[in-house]
């Protein structure tokens, strides 16, 4: 194939859009990157440290996103929260494929409802997962022994400090006030759960419990409909992380089990952590990479326009490679047998 125009990523001067660039700047060293965002010089400074990469400035209130008309591009990736959808209308009006991160489980239903309206206008990439889909994927690949999955619970540990910088706080904050349940499937039923039933507490690797709670993830639907597990639950905790209690840096923590049966029908079940010493940003950004790869056909098949997830177009083998090359790593949990 040709060599693409620019990949325009709003927000790249963020910590989840830099992150994501410079990945892509190692993976494909002549794809063009655009780092848009509200600070030319910032932009300016990512672009610079990237090579093979140009700034600009957007306005997000604007439908033509403040760009020149002439401007060409081969996707959109909206690595900050787009309130007014014109990243998307933007995409999706020159045929490009984009890619979200901040909608959430709470507010991706005008993405999912514009992608039905304009089927074959474009594919897009709802990677609104913990990690960007990460976290799905990680679990997908520890899944692959099993022939049937009964249940998938997920714990994961954001560090206080590792929140993301201002735009990571702002999607906290708004997921929170969208909802104070959590969606879990439940003997096959997706079901809402507030109070008492979503209260649990989350290990941390070094066996330290932190108060957690169930929450609206859409790596619930993703994971439970990726293998047909009836019970998937995914339980979220905010505190000091195992690196940070060990006088480092904070340390992303996110534990996955699995019960189920092998293909010979035994009852099985494997308890692991998905880690990396230097907290979620790393994890973040290589979602957001895979996708853009998966996108723009620089791994695999043409991505056919409609709707996406990040499990329906990326390999979990593929993609825990590309995790390990940060510095993740999947471990066995302490005690677990």
């Amino acid at each position: 194939m040709g060599q693409p125009e620019s990949v325009l990523i709003l927000g790249g001067t963020g910590q989840a859009g830099a992150g994501a660039a410079a990945l892509l700047r190692e993976w494909h060293p002549a794809l063009p990157l655009t780092i848009a965002g509200r600070d030319l010089d910032r932009a300016q400074r990512v672009a610079d440290e990237l090579g093979t990469a140009t700034a600009t400035t957007i306005d997000l209130r604007r439908g033509d996103l403040g760009l020149p008309a002439d401007r060409d591009h081969s996707a959109v990736v909206a690595a900050l929260w787009d309130d007014h959808l014109h990243g998307l209308r933007y995409a999706q009006h020159r045929g490009l494929p984009y890619l979200s991160v901040s909608s959430g489980l709470t507010d991706i239903a005008p993405e999912v409802v514009v992608g039905a309206q304009r089927a074959d206008a474009a594919p897009i990439l709802v990677a609104s997962h913990y990690c960007a889909g990460a976290v799905v994927l990680a679990a997908l690949h520890s899944a692959r022994r099993f022939d049937r999955i009964d249940s998938i619970r997920i714990g994961a540990v954001l560090d206080e400090t590792d929140t993301g910088g201002p735009a990571g706080i702002a999607d906290l904050q708004r997921f929170s006030t969208a909802t104070s349940a959590g969606l879990v499937r439940r003997d096959g039923v997706f079901t809402w759960v507030d109070g008492p039933d979503a209260q649990t507490e989350v290990r941390s690797t070094d066996g330290t419990g932190l108060p957690g709670r169930s929450i609206a993830i859409l790596d619930v639907p993703s994971l439970a409909l990726a293998t047909d597990a009836p019970d998937v639950r995914f339980d979220f905790a905010v505190g000091e992380s195992a690196g940070r209690r060990r006088g480092g840096p904070a340390s992303f923590e996110v534990r996955i089990d699995l019960e189920g049966t092998d293909r010979g029908g035994a009852p099985i079940s494997t308890s692991r952590y998905l880690v990396h010493p230097a907290g979620q940003r790393p994890l973040t950004a290589t979602g957001i990479a895979l996708g853009v790869e998966r996108l723009l056909g620089l791994r695999g098949e043409a991505v056919a326009p409609g709707i996406h997830t990040p499990e329906a177009l990326i390999d979990p083998a593929y993609a825990v490679e590309r995790m390990a090359q940060t510095g993740a790593a999947l471990i066995g949990a302490p005690g677990a047998g």
